[in-house]
């Protein structure tokens, strides 16, 4: 089951607020911390680890995994040698992300780690870096990756990128997770610059849960992290809600759900049937179920790319079947609907392939 996460910056909150955030994503389910070493500056190895100790401890009452983002010159910095993470196993994390890599050797020996520290390596790093690292023969059970945040505009990752990167990770079968980031005033990254903190660059803007139904529809990730800090109370939840292995659609309505209409969209099985055609996708298991329920006709209008329609009782047997459309076409009044999906989130009709499963958010 893919895992959600935070990130929290003990440098920049208060123990007490870092608590508090802890305490409401545990509670909608999150699962994940991320949080960066990288960024802090003048504080002694004894002051960092009192800065961190006490919110990993609070994180780990809830059994979540923290993990630190680090790079070699903060073990030089630091004083700590790859051979010996002692330093980290006293900050109670539960592993480390190596943010700039090593020789690829380094990397597979900490992975042998005695304190069975997770080794987390750059996801982003593309050029045959995760083929160099596993050539080295690691431990598999503690190597995981995580791709970068970008906080300056126009520097994340572009989508092929991303799934380039992914494509030479899946060979290894190793966990992957990416950032997304939240809408929220007055959130904060490690850095100074904090324009958003996503791995993919047209995510900037999105709400968060489009940013997270598109990694569901890319359907590579693993494990989904909100790069800034404070996510809302309300993205938390709705990010909660979200079904990260299904295609998801939301619907903004333009009239009054009949019964066998909300019944199909929110209660049904939908799955791209497999026969694609230009114009619409379709899924046609609802005319089954619902084929002795009434869809009188209503909002017959023109379709255009986005509408979500059932059809409706003068269609014969095909009524009850829910179309998602792709291209304008008329309507001869046998199809109602019942609305669009919003125009930020119409990329994710890309996804609809043959035989997909697919839902609707409310």
């Amino acid at each position: 089951m893919p895992k959600l996460g935070i990130s929290v910056y003990p440098e920049h909150a208060s123990l007490d607020d870092n608590k508090k955030y802890i305490d409401k994503a545990a509670k909608s389910g999150f699962s994940r911390i991320f949080t960066c070493l990288l960024s802090v500056e003048g504080r002694t190895p004894e002051e960092i680890k009192a800065d961190f100790t006490g919110m990993i401890d609070h994180a780990h009452k809830y059994n979540m995994e923290v993990i630190l983002d680090v790079a070699p010159y903060v073990f030089e910095r630091l004083g700590i040698s790859y051979e010996d993470l002692s330093f980290f196993a006293d900050m109670h994390a539960d592993g480390i992300r190596l943010d700039q890599g090593f020789t690829g050797m380094e990397e597979s020996a900490l992975t042998f780690n005695k304190y069975g520290l997770k080794i987390e390596v750059n996801a982003s790093a593309g050029n045959g870096y995760i083929d160099n690292v596993v050539s080295w023969k690691p431990n598999r059970s503690k190597f995981i990756t995580c791709h970068n945040f970008y906080p300056q505009k126009y520097t994340g990752l572009s989508l092929d990128f991303f799934n380039q990167c992914n494509a030479q990770i899946q060979k290894h079968n190793l966990n992957i997770a990416a950032f997304v980031t939240s809408q929220a005033q007055n959130t904060f990254g490690p850095w100074p610059v904090a324009e958003g903190l996503c791995t993919i660059e047209m995510h900037r803007e999105l709400p968060i849960d489009v940013q997270m139904r598109h990694y569901a529809a890319i359907g590579t990730v693993d494990d989904i992290l909100i790069g800034n800090q404070f996510a809302t109370d309300e993205e938390l939840e709705t990010m909660a809600k979200i079904d990260p292995n299904l295609l998801t659609f939301k619907i903004e309505f333009e009239k009054d759900l009949h019964p066998t209409e909300e019944k199909v969209i929110y209660e049904a099985d939908h799955i791209v049937r497999g026969d694609l055609n230009e114009y619409s996708r379709r899924s046609t298991w609802p005319r089954i179920t619902y084929k002795k329920e009434p869809v009188p006709p209503a909002n017959t209008r023109d379709l255009k790319r986005g509408d979500i329609v059932v059809v409706n009782d003068n269609y014969g047997q095909y009524k009850a079947e829910l179309h998602v459309i792709l291209k304008p076409m008329p309507n001869a009044g046998n199809k109602n609907v019942v609305g669009h999906i919003p125009e930020n989130e119409l990329f994710l009709l890309d996804y609809m392939d043959s035989w997909r499963p697919f839902g609707f958010f409310r």
